[in-house]
């Protein structure tokens, strides 16, 4: 069965970043509005859309997310958008400011974590992380199966 490139209706995002979660430490979220063309916006709705390799950074004031990749619209013309091309975040100016002084001071990265719509508006999450060593990563995953197998002995013991 042919596998569409359509969203459900019923919300959820567009676009998620899971590796992020695997790659760094999440210290804190931001909501940020993204500015975009009109056949991006219309490509983005239809779920065409990958944040896997990007990433932000705070440049003149501004904060600019790069190897954001929107597919080109499919029914879109010459004028076509460049799949790649940087693309500004909407922040309020003091939350710039700050982001600017933990990446520059901290030495922290700004990851797109999730591309959604609120409001008819597409908007994307980013999160001030911290990367996370081999060592953390391993805890991580010895963290989650632990848990997991503790779920399913429960489970099991409550079907007795």
């Amino acid at each position: 069965m042919a596998r569409s490139t359509r969203k459900p209706a019923g919300g959820g995002p567009l676009a998620s970043n899971r590796k992020a979660f695997h790659n760094y430490t999440v210290l804190e979220k931001f909501e940020a509005g993204m500015v975009l063309r009109g056949t991006e916006v219309k490509s983005a709705r239809a779920g065409r859309i990958s944040i896997e390799e990007s990433y932000a950074q705070v440049e003149d004031g501004q904060i600019t997310v790069y190897e954001l990749t929107i597919m080109p619209y499919e029914f879109g013309t010459s004028h076509n958008h460049n799949p790649k091309r940087p693309r500004r975040l909407l922040l309020h100016k003091a939350e710039i400011r700050r982001l600017h002084a933990q990446t520059v001071i901290k030495g922290l990265a700004l990851i797109p974590l999730k591309i959604y719509l609120k409001h008819g508006h597409i908007k994307m999450e980013i999160g001030l992380c911290k990367g996370k060593q081999l060592h953390d990563k391993r805890d991580a995953l010895r963290e989650r199966t632990a848990k997991l197998e503790a779920a399913r002995a429960m489970a099991a013991h409550r079907h007795r």
